[in-house]
């Protein structure tokens, strides 16, 4: 009998632990699930947009000549202006650039016309616009090189020993390579090198003559300055 009643006891005290197991897994309170804690950034990807601010000199290559005379040659004064560039990202490999900028050119004459000396000053605005290819597998180092199309205008053109100057806007073609190099999302450092290809037509009256010519700038623009990518 005894044993029949310590068989009983067992039964029913391995009844009673199992039960207050079940409600103690039961009353447990569900895991919370995984959110981002305040103060974490969140990586988000960049926009399509980008913009440069660059400081630019304005290297030209100092030839051309006046039709009719022979021996005539020309030079031009190099500058440093500001350039704004806006970038579009198609893909992140492919992009297009819009470059703003503009500037001034002092005419020199050479060769058989050097004893005209300033010949005059022209302002030009050559916006230009690449199409680039960016390296994107570098880190934050990002090389790209460019090629594109420049239509150059000049402005408040004015005859210095000539009587009168009228240099023609023009076409040309560009070349591009640069980088960028990112120190954050947004924001990074720049280097660019771009060779315009241009040679404007001239019109200019000396002594009551009136010549014509073609200006072979061809300038290297030689920039540097910031990234921001929107």
């Amino acid at each position: 009998m005894a044993k029949k009643r310590m068989g009983v006891a067992r039964g029913v005290t391995a009844a009673f632990l199992m039960m207050v197991g079940q409600q103690a897994v039961a009353a447990e309170p569900p895991v919370a699930a995984s959110v981002p804690q305040a103060g974490v950034s969140v990586t988000e990807a960049p926009t399509p947009w980008q913009i440069r601010l660059r400081g630019l000199g304005v290297i030209t290559k100092d030839s051309g000549y006046v039709n009719a005379v022979p021996g005539s040659g020309l030079s031009y004064s190099d500058t440093v202006t500001p350039e704004l560039d806006i970038s579009y990202f198609f893909t992140d490999n492919f992009a297009a650039e819009l470059i703003l900028g503009t500037t001034y050119a002092n005419i020199e004459g050479q060769g058989t016309v050097g004893g005209l000396g300033n010949i005059g000053k022209v302002w030009l605005l050559p916006p230009t616009l690449t199409l680039q290819y960016h390296f994107t597998n570098l880190g934050a180092f990002k090389p790209y090189v460019g090629a594109g199309v420049n239509y150059t205008i000049f402005y408040n053109q004015d005859a210095g020993s000539a009587d009168a100057l009228h240099v023609k806007d023009a076409f040309g073609t560009a070349l591009q390579v640069g980088f960028d190099y990112m120190v954050d999302r947004h924001w990074g450092v720049n280097f660019d090198v771009k060779k315009l290809f241009l040679k404007p037509d001239f019109d200019v009256t000396v002594a009551g003559a009136k010549l014509t010519g073609k200006a072979a700038l061809d300038p290297w623009l030689i920039g540097a300055g910031v990234t921001y990518r929107f």
